[in-house]
């Protein structure tokens, strides 16, 4: 077998390959010597047809199976002989395989790259830290009775913060009947969140019960239905309530929604403490090791492989759309949903630092934990109605630890790095390091 290597540029890599007849054509032989004796051929007994009659028979079947064979075997002798580290599968082509020429083909395909670590003593990370203040307890106390409020009818015309109960109708620009979707009966909407397109809730203010209004206003251009967006819209309103909120006092009966049944304020004070610490824990742990992950991804350069970002983004399109669709949305509305372009950068960064983190855990000499890992999936259970399934269901088949077992990995090189680098304590405060977004809900047409 001749081999030939050619390096095109970057990490690709391109392998001409040459096998000699003879030995395609031994193998070749020897195959249809072993089907000549179980072959079953009209006028023959079964295992005397001549040579001749096999090989005009099943010749071309086997020389086929017999190339597709060589291909793989000869590829993976090449790459092996030149301790290539093939990223994918390779194209092949051209293929040159007719009887008597042998055969000859090349093999293009993308290396992993050599990854060179910059020294970890030169890292710059910052460890944030936070205290939970007594400010900080007061504003968490408040959150919870604006998520326990009610609302009840006033009679007075609405503003910012009361929900109004209302009909609406819309119809686009140059259009008579309402568009799809547009309309509503008894539809609530608390003024001031901005959940509707600019101008309805603003259009809204100081209205009141049993008031009517026509609101004409305007499709956003980078509305997320493009059948809609940048179009005008007439939006007729019926005010049918109007109703505002009222936080509940901080009592024993509100108290008890949290769990605590008695020491009344001072316990729930303490309660709500501990809670925000535990969430500030977990909070200063991610960030401390996104600091890391993402100190480690600038300090270090490397090539990426073309085909393992293109797969990222492929996988990561696929989960944008397995979100949307539990989220009742039609992922349809939010673009192509075969285009993974949108996340090449995204998925360049995962590559990149996935590559950086193997390399690390390589050098580091790091392996799964089996404790830890147990500890991982039990954390992990904990939060099922029926943990001990759960638990059950990762060890019946070790392949399904694998993610949980690089999770593991990743936090001990994690330690191994801040071991060496240089680490600065920042202070945050603890909205800064929450950083709350709001629970992502389903538009409906109107809807910003």
């Amino acid at each position: 077998m001749q081999v030939s290597l050619e390096q095109p540029g970057g990490l690709e890599r391109r392998l001409k390959i040459e096998v000699p007849e003879q030995q395609i054509a031994d193998q070749v032989r020897s195959r249809l010597q072993s089907v000549a004796r179980n072959a079953r051929i009209d006028g023959f007994r079964p295992g005397k047809a001549p040579a001749r009659v096999i090989e005009r028979q099943f010749g071309p079947r086997v020389r086929g199976e017999v190339i597709s064979e060589v291909v793989r075997s000869a590829f993976v002798e090449a790459v092996t002989s030149h301790q290539l580290r093939p990223v994918a599968d390779p194209v092949i082509d051209p293929l040159i395989a007719d009887e008597g020429q042998g055969l000859a083909f090349t093999a293009t395909f993308e290396v992993f790259p050599e990854v060179t670590l910059a020294p970890f003593e030169e890292l710059d990370i910052e460890k944030p830290e936070c205290e939970v203040t007594d400010v900080d307890l007061e504003k968490m106390i408040q959150v919870l009775r604006e998520q326990s409020k009610e609302f009840r009818e006033a009679a007075r015309p609405a503003a910012d913060g009361d929900r109004v109960q209302m009909d609406f109708e819309g119809t686009l620009e140059g259009e008579t009947a309402p568009f799809e979707n547009g309309s509503a009966k008894d539809f609530n909407l608390i003024l001031g969140q901005g959940r509707m397109i600019p101008g309805f809730e603003e259009g809204l203010a100081g209205g009141s019960a049993g008031e009517e209004r026509t609101l004409n206003l305007k499709f956003p251009d980078d509305y997320h239905n493009t059948d809609l967006a940048g179009r005008g819209v007439a939006f007729k309103v019926k005010v049918n309530k109007v109703e505002e909120p009222v936080l509940p006092e901080l009592d024993d009966a509100f108290f008890a929604r949290f769990g605590v049944e008695e020491g009344g304020l001072e316990k729930f004070h303490a309660e709500v403490r501990a809670n925000m610490e535990r969430e500030r824990d977990r909070a200063l742990a991610r960030r401390f090791n996104e600091q890391v992950l993402e100190s480690l991804r600038e300090q270090n350069s490397l090539d990426l492989p073309k085909a393992l970002v293109r797969a990222e983004a492929a996988r990561m399109l696929q989960e944008m759309r397995r979100t949307l669709t539990m989220r009742g949305l039609d992922p349809a509305q939010f673009g192509d949903g075969e285009d993974s372009g949108a996340f090449e950068t995204p998925a360049s960064n995962r590559v990149k630092l996935g590559l950086i983190m193997a390399e690390i855990i390589k050098l580091a000499g790091i392996k799964p934990q089996p404790a830890k890992v147990r500890e991982r999936v039990e954390a992990l259970a904990a939060s099922y109605e029926q943990p001990e399934a759960l638990i059950k269901w990762y060890y019946e088949e070790p392949s399904r630890l694998s993610d949980i077992e690089g999770l593991c990995m990743e936090e001990e090189a994690v330690a191994w790095i801040v071991g060496k680098a240089r680490v600065k304590p920042v202070s945050l405060s603890f909205d800064d390091l929450m950083n709350p977004r709001q629970t992502a809900k389903e538009p409906v047409n109107g809807e910003a």
